[in-house]
């Protein structure tokens, strides 16, 4: 990192008792919010707010003056709620944004990493968020110019949000690379890919299985991007043919996400691509736009399933590792989708070998009303519009082998 002082000063910016906005996942300032937490003990006691976190910033040692929020444990925000310093708002990822819009959530300060065109023009770049909303209303708004950000249209600055500091971005934005998949991972995809016909609109997650199902998906045709994010993968598929956006309803030829996640092939892939829009949340997440989308599958993931079809995706034991994230808006969002399919993934036994098929989940992210298609390794449990003893025989089916007795035995004292 070129130079040894901090890029800013934030002594005498932050007040006691202020909150404090970041971008979030890749769009995450880099350059300010590191130099912040180091500069935190010193500063008053004041509340972050943060999102998924990719970076090595925020850590459990940072310090203790600072209290932070997030809409779900996601990524290495995980280190923070692990050692209770993390307080969870469960919040669907559109109210989430929509209560900044609201006013509900007001920031104080907010720290953005922005692209800047030749011409002068700011991009909010890798997310289209919840960022621009809260800076409307914030005393300070501070911008990181980032050289190597991607400009992308839709994510636009508005002119009448002012920028209070500008600071020179001294590090790339943060990557994150797509994992290998795992036996696991493509048993699940090749189910899954199963359900997803030619001509279908998809919305996916961050993971080793959303992007295992997506490099199944080379011999598609037709199919379209609709999501809250896109990653790597999604280049591939437009690069084989396989999605060409022309059969969505609306948005014709463009890939349509509110987050970039991924790498700097990624990044090169969106910048100034007309063909990619990064739109606001409320479009993305919104459910009179989904409505209007032909084929909307989504595909998302789960911690537990219960025997009803109940999805919890949001905690363990009492301990938040999760998130609500946008997994209800989008499983609402293919149920008046013409053609709509809501697949929610999962492997069927837990890294320390306890069933994720369970008789009941401990919380309810989506509610057993709403699902569709559950998917294991094991198969493919089909739950829309099943009563509770077949979809509870359906979810035994596509557990682990070694677990379906004990989950029959409990189905059975019930």
């Amino acid at each position: 990192m070129p130079g040894s002082a901090a890029p800013i000063d934030f002594s005498g910016l932050i007040r006691e008792g202020d909150l404090v906005v970041c971008g979030q996942a890749t769009a995450e300032p880099v350059t300010l919010t590191v130099a912040l937490m180091a500069q935190a003990a010193q500063l008053p006691p004041f509340r972050m707010m943060i999102g998924p976190v990719f970076s090595d910033t925020f850590s459990a040692a940072c310090a203790p003056n600072v209290a932070f929020q997030s809409y779900g444990v996601i990524g290495n925000a995980r280190r923070l709620a692990r050692a209770g310093r993390l307080d969870v708002i469960p919040s669907n990822y559109s109210t989430f944004c929509a209560d900044f819009a609201s006013r509900r959530h007001r920031a104080d300060i907010v720290l953005v990493q922005l692209a800047e065109a030749a011409d002068g023009r700011l991009s909010a770049s890798l997310s289209n968020d919840y960022v621009i909303d809260a800076a409307r209303g914030a005393r300070l708004v501070i911008a990181e110019i980032n050289p190597d950000a991607p400009f992308t249209f839709g994510a636009e600055w508005p002119d009448q949000v002012p920028i209070h500091l500008r600071v020179a971005a001294r590090r790339p934005p943060v990557e994150l690379a797509s994992p290998p998949p795992d036996d696991v991972a493509r048993r699940i995809a090749t189910h899954a890919a199963s359900l997803i016909a030619d001509g279908s609109t998809l919305q996916f997650g961050v993971g080793r299985i959303p992007d295992a199902i997506l490099s199944s998906l080379s011999h598609a045709r037709n199919l379209g991007i609709h999501s809250g994010l896109i990653n790597d993968a999604v280049v591939d598929l437009i690069a084989c043919g396989a999605v060409t956006n022309a059969e969505k309803g609306i948005d014709a030829g463009i890939t349509v996400t509110n987050q970039v996640i991924g790498t700097q092939r990624l990044y090169r892939f969106v910048h100034e691509n007309e063909a990619v829009a990064v739109r606001p949340t409320s479009y993305t997440h919104g459910q009179n736009v989904l409505a209007r989308i032909n084929r909307l599958v989504a595909i998302n993931s789960a911690l537990q399933v219960g025997l009803d079809g109940s999805v919890n995706s949001e905690t363990l034991s009492g301990v938040a590792i999760g998130a609500i994230g946008g997994q209800l808006d989008f499983v609402r969002g293919t149920n008046v989708s013409p053609g709509g399919r809501a697949i929610i993934a999962l492997p069927a036994t837990a890294s320390d070998g306890s069933s994720r098929i369970v008789a009941h989940v401990e919380t309810v992210t989506t509610p057993r009303a709403d699902v569709d298609a559950i998917v294991t390794e094991w198969g493919i449990a089909e739950l829309r519009g099943r009563g509770l003893a077949e979809r509870a025989r359906r979810m035994i089916a596509i557990a682990a082998p070694a677990h379906r007795d004990a989950l029959s035995a409990q189905l059975r004292a019930r």
